[in-house]
């Protein structure tokens, strides 16, 4: 079956924060856009209006200032400057003929086309109000400068622009600290799903964890509690069997043992002798079992550190052909929390693989430094890493010609994953041309 290719993650939080980001700009920008065309209406509204003011309050003053001129005067005149300033509207004053009579100072009456209708109207970008009176004798005409409108609305805009790039940064980091905030209990729960393993299946902490992410919690623990129970199934059906299967298993072996005792031909005693080494073959696989059981189990930690020194010279002591072992213990107590009983059997079948897969007669080395670290180094074949990894399951052998259930490894392999601990192999032997080492570090107390 062709396995599929696993889709890249993602971060939650940076998706957040440029999503919340970019949601907020889009919508600022569109509010923009809504109260642009607003502010051009009223702009419109606002500058025609203001225009239509200019010519209703000049038409008036113009009519009262022709009347007081002389009949034959018909000079233009123009108003003085009042000051340097920006004058946006600018208006002349006309008679029927096309005259100009009056108009602002700044004013050019090229600008103004003398065919303008009355009212409002523009041309070339400019716009225009006009309006007459005294029988369409007296025209006056307002002007507003092209562009005026357009850069009063951009700069309209543009004032409502700033506070966007200004609060935008802040807007981001306030986002992404309330987004850390809000995902600190999913990353806390993806810590202790993360933390569970063969030798810690205790249900998660759902505490603080959004309403969102709680029936995942549940499911978790629901998980959890379903492969614990299987688990304990599975080591409680080996536990018990190997138990139960010891004593018959001794009591069988101690009548072939007083059988051959009994026997006085030689085939009889051979095949007798045969049964006898089934027997004991069936011994050490029940006891290799209950230490798997218990290597598997949960309480491979105890409350109280212990020192280990003790424990490692009564199991080598125990050892068959001890006399093969070279021991380096440092003056220093080494202190673990790791149960005696399972630091025992870590040390024995290490020890067991040693003495089993190295020439007769060599060493094996044992060292115990204060940091809790165990080192076991035997000579023999050097040992590949996938070859290693392929002996640490179960009922796997190596090429020795000793008998063995291919636990040994596996046993330790268990021990180390469920204490906390690592089991690292090196092969050679640093500074030797052959051999394995097998490194055991162990929590500390």
């Amino acid at each position: 079956m062709k396995t599929l290719p696993a889709a890249p993650a993602f971060s939650l939080r940076r998706r957040l924060v440029l999503g919340l980001a970019l949601a907020v700009s889009v919508f600022w920008l569109a509010a923009m856009a809504g109260a642009g065309l607003i502010i051009r209406h009223e702009i419109n509204e606002v500058f025609d209006s203001a225009l239509q003011e200019v010519v209703q309050r000049i038409l008036p003053l113009a009519y009262s200032d022709i009347l007081a001129r002389e009949a034959d005067d018909t000079v233009e005149q123009r108003l003085p400057d009042a000051g340097k300033h920006d004058e946006y509207i600018t208006y002349v004053v006309r008679d029927a003929a096309g005259q100009v009579l009056l108009r602002s100072h700044d004013a050019q009456a090229s600008q103004f086309p003398a065919t303008l209708p009355l009212g409002f109207s523009s041309r070339n970008g400019e716009r225009f109000y006009t309006e007459s009176a005294v029988s369409g004798t007296i025209i006056v005409s307002a002007m507003e400068r092209s562009g005026h409108r357009t850069s009063t609305l951009r700069k309209a805009v543009l004032a409502m622009t700033w506070p966007l790039l200004l609060l935008l940064p802040g807007i981001m980091a306030a986002t992404y600290w309330l987004v850390v905030r809000s995902v600190r209990p999913v990353a806390a729960l993806g810590a202790a799903i993360a933390s569970r393993g063969e030798g810690n299946l205790a249900p998660v902490d759902p505490t603080g964890l959004p309403a969102e992410v709680m029936p995942v919690g549940g499911a978790v623990n629901t998980l959890l509690d379903r492969l614990r129970r299987a688990l304990a199934a599975e080591r409680s059906f080996t536990a018990n069997a190997a138990h139960e299967l010891r004593t018959p298993v001794a009591g069988a072996l101690a009548q072939t043992q007083r059988l051959i005792a009994e026997l006085g031909d030689a085939p009889s005693r051979t095949r007798a002798g045969e049964i006898e080494a089934a027997l004991r073959r069936l011994v050490r696989l029940t006891e290799k079992l209950l230490q798997l059981a218990k290597a598997e189990g949960g309480a491979l930690r105890s409350d109280e550190t212990q020192d280990l020194r003790p424990v490692l010279r009564f199991v080598l002591a125990d050892i068959p052909d001890a006399g093969r072992i070279e021991t380096t213990l440092t003056d220093q107590p080494v202190l673990s929390t790791v149960d005696i009983d399972v630091f025992a059997i870590a040390l024995r079948n290490l020890v067991e693989n040693a003495l089993k897969y190295s020439p007769p007669a060599s060493p094996v080395r044992v060292w115990l430094d204060a940091t809790g670290e165990l080192r076991v180094a035997n000579h023999g074949a050097v040992l590949a890493q996938e070859d290693f990894s392929h002996l640490c399951q179960r009922f796997e052998r190596g090429t020795s010609l000793e008998e063995g259930a291919g636990l040994g490894l596996a046993i330790v392999t268990a021990i180390a994953k469920g204490a906390g601990g690592t089991l690292v192999m090196t092969s050679p032997v640093p500074g030797e041309a052959d051999g394995v080492e097998m490194r055991l570090l162990l929590p500390p107390g």
